[in-house]
């Protein structure tokens, strides 16, 4: 598999010690890229949580979960949408709204655009309309390679406009959280996002509709504090880190050890803060049969 990666290595007759004071001949030197093997960039990936080295291909077939330890990498959103959804029935929404600066950071500007090329995402959440498992659904994926999928106006506007559309639709929603918070980059605009999705989704679970929230690594700050806890069914990926402020800054501030696991999924399942725990190779599984349910249930309620 691995066959024509790798270059002939050429060796060296080291000089003796007597001849490095020799003047050395340019014809006679060599670069380090014909020493060293050439390896492509990108082939291989390092799994944070057991140390191994691995085929970056094989982790991508296995859905970004490693292959030796079931450690769940953190995953795009266009790759979360091509595992979940049905082929060819998404539609994304909201693309075109303007990217804002509330406090007129010339940099802050210039780093979103920066990201939107980068990236090749409007912003740190994907929001439209699909299927899964035939069943029709509203759908947010954040995605935390954006800016760390921190919510600012437009993470906030997106989210709530699909709620919105789920709500007039009778659609239910299925959001998959990954953020380190709200986005200190817009100030007082970023919380106030935190007040207007809670809103959007408590009008939603009025009107009898289906809301499935899905954390993922990492579920911090502000989205924690607000929409990411409001759902009717509440999964998580296996360890993934859900709080509000992070172990870190916890353990310094209270100036005590934390128990082991503190903030994972599995801690928050044990506590009761959540209603499963679902690998990633299950998750459509898993959202289908709870979207069936739902229908089912509708459909007797008639």
């Amino acid at each position: 598999m691995l066959s024509g990666f790798f270059k002939k290595t050429k060796y060296i007759n080291m000089p003796l010690e007597s001849n490095r004071t020799q003047k050395k001949d340019p014809e006679a030197m060599v670069t380090i890229e014909e020493i060293c093997p050439s390896i492509p960039d990108g082939m291989w990936k390092k799994c944070s949580k057991c140390g191994q080295i691995l085929y970056k291909e094989d982790i991508e077939n296995q859905g970004q979960v490693c292959i030796d330890c079931n450690h769940h990498f953190r995953m795009s959103a266009s790759d979360r949408i091509q595992l979940m959804v049905d082929p060819e029935t998404f539609e994304s929404w909201e693309e075109e709204l303007i990217l804002q600066n509330p406090l007129e950071d010339p940099i802050y500007l210039e780093k979103l655009k920066k990201l939107q090329q980068t990236t090749q995402l409007h912003e740190a959440i994907v929001t439209g309309k699909g299927q899964i498992g035939g069943h029709e659904v509203v759908l947010g994926v954040m995605d935390s390679h954006f800016l760390m999928g921190s919510m600012g106006t437009i993470v906030g506007e997106k989210l709530t406009c699909a709620i919105e559309k789920a709500t007039e639709s009778k659609l239910p929603i299925l959001i998959f959280t990954a953020s380190g918070g709200a986005r200190m980059q817009e100030g007082i605009f970023s919380l106030m996002q935190m007040a207007k999705t809670s809103a959007a989704l408590g009008r939603h679970h009025e009107a009898g509709l289906l809301s499935i929230i899905v954390l993922t690594d990492p579920t911090t700050g502000g989205v924690t504090a607000s929409f990411a806890m409001l759902g009717d069914i509440i999964l998580a990926e296996p360890g993934a880190l859900i709080g509000f402020a992070g172990p870190r800054v916890i353990r310094q501030t209270i100036n005590q050890e934390l128990p082991t696991g503190f903030q994972t999924s599995e801690f928050l399942l044990e506590h009761g803060f959540i209603d499963r725990i679902v690998a990633r190779k299950k998750m459509k599984e898993v959202v289908t049969n709870i979207l069936a349910l739902h229908e089912e249930g509708k459909n007797e309620s008639s």
